[in-house]
């Protein structure tokens, strides 16, 4: 049996939990799930209501020692010293656009189960998150533009989850929507002149060459309108994107807003934290017996300092730097 450790990230702002006290009524193995002291704090949620549960909550070094180390972001730098070599890393790991990251795995000859790459029937485990990121991410964005957005018009690329919450948000707030996908972004770029509010929920291919809008594409859109990039991949859909925090969300280029939070769904913990911890519940006895199903497998991107996502070695070959997208996936 394996043991499975979860950890408080560092990311600033980042109060999402991946196990709540409820979800673990119905892990088998919860003897085997090591929480670090403070875990729910955020949530209100006690040590008490863990240990009440079974598990063992200790401190950050005892928790960092498990077999499984369950970290929804992908570890900061300072984090990464914590971890021993042949652990495995479960969480959104986003190792196709990180090579820092893909080398961290590899040198400590680790397993990475990424969340990302998690789907059961042809459907994301972790939709609902995906949801959240563009729910988020509008609610959030239009408080930098001066007005109510009532009235206005947004072009929406993507038709994933993400788009469908950007699109039940912005619906919400009384803007005209209209939908793009990659094989009608030509006629968004005519269409440039007429919006208020461009939002992006396309995850970039790291292959792929060009963008999906230029900085030269900025001067034929309105001054003081905004794009809202959610996917956040730096200099590649939106050429102008660049990541920005929760605290210093917003840029200008050439006259236009940018919004490129890079967690969005951190905005509502409370909300992302119950649906991700209803995802994971799920896998906790796989992870614990070493047995992972198909789900599991499929998600496994790196395995004990091997490459297995062929994604990840042409990247790596291509020597690409760009930061992870993760407000799509995480």
């Amino acid at each position: 049996m394996r043991t499975i450790g979860f950890v408080i990230s560092e990311k600033p702002n980042e109060r999402r939990r991946a196990i709540l006290p409820c979800d673990l009524a119905r892990v088998e193995n919860v003897d085997a799930v090591f929480i670090q002291e403070g875990y729910g704090r955020p949530l209100g949620i006690p040590d008490s209501a863990y240990t009440a549960m079974g598990c063992e909550v200790a401190p950050m070094a005892v928790v960092y020692d498990c077999d499984v180390i369950c970290n929804p972001k992908a570890p900061e730098p300072a984090e990464r010293l914590r971890f021993r070599d042949g652990q495995t890393l479960f969480g959104w790991v986003h190792a196709v656009q990180g090579r820092a990251m893909v080398d961290f795995l590899l040198d400590r000859g680790m397993t990475a189960i990424a969340w990302e790459d998690m789907y059961e029937n042809g459907r994301h485990t972790f939709w609902r998150n995906n949801e959240i990121a563009g729910e988020a991410a509008v609610l959030h964005a239009v408080n930098f533009l001066g007005e109510m957005p009532g009235g206005m018009r947004a072009a929406l690329i993507g038709r994933g989850n993400c788009a469908r919450g950007a699109h039940r948000t912005l619906s919400q707030l009384g803007v005209s929507v209209t939908s793009y996908d990659r094989a009608t972004v030509g006629r968004l770029r005519a269409d440039l002149p007429r919006y208020d509010l461009v939002v992006n929920a396309i995850m970039w291919d790291v292959f792929r060459t060009g963008h999906l809008l230029t900085i030269g594409d900025l001067d034929r859109m309105r001054r003081g309108a905004m794009i809202v990039d959610i996917s956040c991949d730096e200099g590649m859909a939106i050429e102008s994107s660049r990541p920005t925090s929760l605290l210093n969300p917003v840029y200008e280029v050439r006259g236009v807003l940018h919004y490129v939070v890079d967690h969005t769904p951190a905005l509502f913990y409370k909300t992302a934290s119950r649906e991700i911890s209803a995802v994971v519940g799920d896998y906790i006895d796989e992870l614990v017996r070493g047995e992972p199903a198909a789900c599991l497998r499929n998600a496994t991107v790196i395995e004990d300092g091997r490459i297995l996502d062929e994604r990840i070695s042409n990247f790596q070959r291509r020597g690409r730097t760009t930061r992870p997208a993760t407000s799509v996936a995480g």
